[in-house]
């Protein structure tokens, strides 16, 4: 093999560096202990050498997969490590939390995974470049991507649910239940999982021949506060909805929130229902009707799935979808007899006039 193409060793990099191998051995691994400047000269060799750690040896030990999420963790993403923890306790891995803070540098991020002895990455909701993934390719480290906000052109393993399906139960359920006036507040409106829950959303009102109104339909981050002024903002508009499909559970309770503060009673003047059946759902007030996706399933399958990667073992498909399942609780029912009145809005010198 010509020099240019042989894998950079750590000796190759101290060499190049002037420090011992322990010393670059400190900078894959992040130890704190060296000091700025050499641990600047080691990192941009080696990114010019494109190193990355030699692949696992057969008999070694599993060594850890790395669960990252890009924001910060919350009832979704409680359930997901839970079922990634017990997949890992169940085959002997350990399972590393992390949150992502340095991908944009996509080859010394990648070095820094491998060098610290992950044998996968699962990426939970996270948008992944092309740059990446590939740095991942090259670092011989497999990647599942959960409810990916976007996929790029590489083919990508991942996992997710049946959002389409679940889109379409869960707006077929307020259908049923007398409603045509359903809004729909999803999560980023490039996101795949929120595009297929729309898609059902929409099928399901296009089968029943009930009109998307203007308005009804708004994107946002899958957050809480986005059904607090979601929600508000559909009881500002001319023809209000007598039922809300939220794209997750924590934007249903932000609609919970926004008719509190209206003064409209759920499910008596509204009815709303979430998506994921995470805890909240059950202790919401009242408690929420949602889309189960199994979230734990998730979690465990993917670590499954990576570990299977790393052993150069072949997956049966490059995406996998588990099933959901509506779940009815006390935030729905029959449409109202008498609709939530629309908002009153003043007539321009009206008041001037009767005064």
């Amino acid at each position: 093999m010509p020099a240019s193409r042989r894998r950079a060793t750590l000796a190759t990099v101290a060499a190049s560096a002037g420090v011992s191998v322990a010393t670059v051995s400190k900078v894959l691994n992040g130890r704190s202990d060296v000091a700025p400047a050499t641990r600047s000269l080691v990192q941009s060799l080696l990114e010019q050498y494109d190193y990355v750690a030699p692949p696992q040896r057969r008999g070694e030990p599993a060594g850890t997969v790395e669960v990252e999420f890009d924001t910060d963790l919350n009832s979704y993403s409680t359930e997901i490590v839970q079922g990634a923890v017990e997949a890992g306790a169940e085959l002997d891995v350990a399972v590393v939390v992390s949150i992502r803070s340095n991908a944009d540098r996509a080859g010394a991020w990648a070095r820094g995974l491998a060098g610290a002895g992950r044998r996968a990455l699962i990426a939970v909701t996270s948008e992944m470049t092309t740059r990446q993934v590939a740095a991942l390719s090259r670092a011989r480290l497999p990647l599942v991507v959960i409810d990916p906000l976007n996929l790029p052109r590489n083919r990508v393993t991942s996992v997710g649910s049946t959002n389409f399906a679940g889109g379409l139960a869960a707006t077929q359920h307020l259908i049923t239940l007398g409603h045509r006036r359903v809004a729909y507040l999803g999560g980023p409106a490039t996101a795949a999982c929120n595009q297929a829950r729309l898609h059902g959303y929409r099928a399901a009102m296009e089968t029943a021949g009930a009109p998307v109104l203007p308005g009804y339909v708004r994107t946002g981050h899958f957050l809480y506060y986005d059904g607090v002024t979601g929600g508000a903002a559909l009881f500002e508009l001319p023809e209000t909805p007598t039922a809300v499909f939220a794209g997750c559970d924590e934007t249903a309770l932000g609609v919970l929130e926004a008719a509190r503060a209206r003064g409209l009673r759920v499910p008596d003047d509204l009815s709303v229902v979430g998506f994921d059946d995470t805890q909240i759902a059950r202790m919401a007030s009242p408690p929420l009707t949602t889309v189960r996706q199994p979230l734990r399933e998730m979690g465990g399958v993917a670590v499954r799935t990576a570990l299977r990667l790393a052993a150069g073992e072949r997956v049966d498909s490059h995406h996998v979808e588990l099933a959901t399942e509506l779940v009815v609780r006390g935030s729905t029912a029959p449409v109202p007899a008498v609709p939530p009145a629309s908002p009153v809005r003043p007539v321009p010198g009206r008041a001037a006039e009767e005064s």
